[in-house]
């Protein structure tokens, strides 16, 4: 082989060894992003079954899955008809436990109906998200779970849609209260 072909073959590699990594990297962020949207979606989801227990009126609470923050997230089969009876109750009750001894983050739903409360006039699901994330750097929810914590506010009747165009905007509903301000509330 030549001095002149090896030079070839060797900026040939350097190349695709370039290009390699390139890729790499790009469908790094990607999967990075990807993880990024789970996880905020896991925690709309947990606000919305917590909410759900919330509004249960004294029914049995369904158990929050516990899961550590650097655990990979398991696909979750189909609940099963049969189960331990204690077994869901040990889990929901180390759950709370758990969380009484930490600060609690406040709900989604909950921001949003403070941020609302500050607005006598329709606001944009954007610019109720922008005003989010300023007040609560901690929070980066995605435009879309944002919209979806509104749409189940809305559901819910303490938010009112208002359509203008092609745009959606929320107020507060009239009747609604904001977080925390319910009279006597049981402890």
């Amino acid at each position: 082989m030549t001095s002149q072909s090896t030079a070839t073959l060797r900026s040939r590699y350097v190349a695709q060894a370039a290009s390699d990594l390139e890729e790499n990297r790009r469908r790094q962020q990607d999967l990075t992003g990807q993880l990024k949207s789970l996880q905020q979606e896991e925690a709309l989801l947990i606000d919305i079954m917590t909410l759900a227990e919330h509004y249960q009126d004294g029914a049995e609470p369904s158990p929050l899955p516990e899961q550590a923050q650097d655990e990979p997230v398991p696909a979750r089969p189909q609940r099963r008809a049969k189960s331990a009876p204690g077994a869901a109750a040990s889990r929901t009750g180390a759950a709370r436990a758990d969380r009484k001894g930490q600060a609690q983050r406040p709900l989604l739903g909950d921001i949003l109906l403070e941020l609302l409360a500050g607005y006598g006039e329709p606001r944009l699901a954007k610019d109720l998200r922008d005003e989010l994330m300023a007040k609560h750097p901690a929070r980066e929810p995605t435009p879309q779970v944002v919209r979806n914590t509104l749409e189940s506010l809305v559901a819910k009747g303490r938010v009112q849609r208002h359509k203008e165009e092609r745009s959606v905007m929320y107020t507060l509903d009239g009747g609604a209260r904001r977080p925390g301000a319910s009279g006597g509330s049981a402890g």
